[in-house]
């Protein structure tokens, strides 16, 4: 399974820094006897990998070579690739960057990389089968793309930063078989490429017909990419179940 971070934004809301800010420092993991900072994106790579995938690519901008120095081409047991984004032009042109890797009989999860969620494991519960989003309960879900869906867990639409939303549940990460991937993809050309955010292509792709599902599984998220949600993030390590403060 195909792992991918988009990682090309240019993170202004909390600017400047002297990095990029997927390499912001987050908690601390342990080598041994020392311990190192964190990279917030490591976290991501943790749960991409419980989550199933073996191979991760990172969509990076011509100016993050600091995050192909910072991993290499391995780490937490996966390999590692990267595709550059020429320029910042949304999360749907990131992702589909990465489309020539991704064979249609092998399932991909996406998450950002400036993100903290938990469980650790919430992606592994994901079917491989199906477009399915592991959603999470937050008080300002204007902030983000809330999920709104039927009893059933059929997402009837994706609310992309709306003042007073439908539902308090958003998305914090995804996973779906390869071919329906390339089928956003496919999608996504035929729009003209005019979405900038995933949740408007797949209101698009629910329009025509597809199917996508959301699993309510989330028990905690933070974006790391304000002051406030780095304060949140390091609340929320904080009071992590035993198995994350262990590793830091």
């Amino acid at each position: 399974m195909w792992g991918i971070i988009p990682a090309a934004g240019q993170g202004t809301r909390i600017q400047p820094l002297a990095f990029s800010k997927e390499l912001l420092p987050v908690g601390v993991r342990r080598e041994g006897d020392v311990e190192r900072p964190r990279a917030v994106s490591e976290y991501l790579v943790e749960r991409l990998a419980l989550g199933g995938a073996t191979k991760v690519c990172f969509v990076i901008s011509p100016h993050k070579a600091d995050i192909l120095r910072y991993f290499g081409d391995r780490v937490s047991g996966v390999d590692l690739a990267y595709v550059i984004q020429p320029r910042a032009a949304g999360l749907c042109d990131a992702l589909f960057r990465a489309a020539h890797l991704i064979h249609p009989d092998e399932p991909v999860a996406v998450g950002l990389p400036d993100t903290i969620w938990f469980p650790e494991d919430g992606l592994a519960r994901l079917p491989n089968d199906r477009f399915s989003f592991l959603t999470f309960p937050v008080e300002h879900p204007e902030h983000f793309d809330a999920v709104v869906s039927d009893d059933s867990g059929r997402i009837r639409e994706i609310q992309v930063k709306v003042p007073h939303a439908a539902s308090n549940w958003i998305w914090g990460a995804f996973k779906m078989p390869g071919r329906i991937f390339h089928e956003l993809h496919a999608l996504w050309i035929e729009r003209e490429c005019e979405d900038e955010y995933l949740g408007t292509l797949v209101n698009a792709w629910i329009d025509a017909g597809g199917e996508a599902w959301s699993s309510p599984l989330g028990t905690g998220y933070v974006d790391v990419g304000t002051l406030h949600g780095y304060r949140e993030a390091l609340g929320l390590l904080g009071a992590a179940p035993e198995s994350e403060t262990e590793r830091r």
